[in-house]
C-alpha cells in the first residue's frame, strides 16, 4: 500500500536521496524545502522516473508561522502522512567557543532543533489522530559525542537525540513509531556548507577513506519504514567502516 511520506530538507543531500528511494517504492511524497527551483526540478524528476504523486511546498522550516500555515493548508487527500522524515539541518562554521559566529549558531539551532520542533508539532496531530504515523529524525554522531570545534553543532544534535527519546515517550500511547538515524562521515553538500563554499577545505574532509553516501543513509531511512508494525528501531548509528567514532578514521 503506497505510503506518504513528507521530507524536509529535500533539495540535496541526505533529503534528495530520500525522496528518491521512497518515490522508487511507489510511494507519494511531499518535499519541502527553501530553493524553488531546485524543489520543482526533483518534484518532475520523480513525477516523470518513478511515475508518482509529488507535492512540492517551498517554505522554510525555521519560521514556525509558515509552518504551521502550511500544514494546516495541505489539501485534505495529502493530510494523511505516514512518515515524516525531519531531514533539514546543517553545520556552519567550525570555531572554538569563544571565537563563535552568532550567526552560524543562530542558523544551526534554529534549523536542526527549532525547524525538527515545528514541523513535529504539526504534522503529528495528524497521526495521532489515526493512531498511526512514523517520525524519522536525521541525528547525527554529533549527537552522540562531542569533538574539537564542534561545540553548538554538537549542541543542536544532542537536542535532536533528546527530542527523538521525548517524542517516542509522549507519542507511544497512540501508536506512532519513532526513530533517529545518527549517520556518521557522510560525502554531501554538508562540509561546503560548513565551511561556506570552500570548496578545496570541504575535499579535504573526505580524502583518505570512503565516507557514506547519501544513498547510504536514504537506504537506512527506508529500511526502518519496511519492518512490521510491532517493531520500531528508536536509535540507529551509521558510520563508514573506516570510521570508528567522531574522531577516529582509519586513512590511507
Amino acid at each position: 500500500m503506497k505510503k506518504i511520506v513528507l521530507v524536509t530538507g529535500a533539495t540535496s543531500g541526505f533529503g534528495k536521496a530520500i525522496a528518491i528511494k521512497f518515490a522508487e517504492n511507489s510511494d507519494k511524497l511531499i518535499i519541502t524545502g527553501r530553493r524553488n527551483d531546485r524543489l520543482l526540478d526533483l518534484k518532475l524528476k520523480l513525477e516523470k522516473e518513478y511515475n508518482t504523486e509529488v507535492l512540492a511546498l517551498c517554505f522554510d522550516v525555521r519560521n514556525s508561522s509558515e509552518v504551521e500555515k502550511t500544514i494546516v493548508a495541505l489539501p485534505e487527500k495529502w493530510k494523511a502522512i505516514d512518515v515524516l522524515v525531519n531531514n533539514a539541518g546543517l553545520a556552519a562554521g567550525m570555531h572554538p567557543i569563544h571565537e563563535g559566529v552568532l550567526d552560524d549558531w543562530e542558523r544551526m539551532i534554529d534549523t536542526n532543533m527549532k525547524g525538527l520542533l515545528y514541523m513535529t508539532r504539526f504534522v503529528a496531530p495528524l497521526m495521532v489522530a489515526r493512531k498511526k504515523g512514523h517520525i524519522i529524525n536525521i541525528g547525527s554522531v554529533a549527537g552522540k559525542e562531542v569533538y574539537p570545534n564542534g561545540n553548538v553543532y554538537c549542541g543542536s544534535k544532542f537536542g535532536v537525540d533528546a527530542i527523538t527519546k521525548g517524542t517516542r515517550i509522549d507519542l507511544v500511547q497512540y501508536n506512532i513509531k519513532v526513530t533517529q538515524i545518527a549517520p556518521g562521515a557522510a560525502n554531501t553538500e554538508f562540509s561546503l556548507v560548513r565551511f561556506h563554499g570552500d570548496q578545496e577545505r570541504a575535499d579535504n574532509v573526505y580524502k583518505g577513506f570512503k565516507p557514506l553516501s547519501a544513498e547510504d543513509v536514504a537506504e537506512t531511512v527506508y529500511y526502518v519504514t519496511t519492518l512490521p508494525d510491532h517493531v520500531n528501531i528508536n536509535d540507529l548509528v551509521l558510520m563508514p567502516t573506516a570510521q570508528a567514532s567522531s574522531m577516529h578514521f582509519y586513512k590511507v
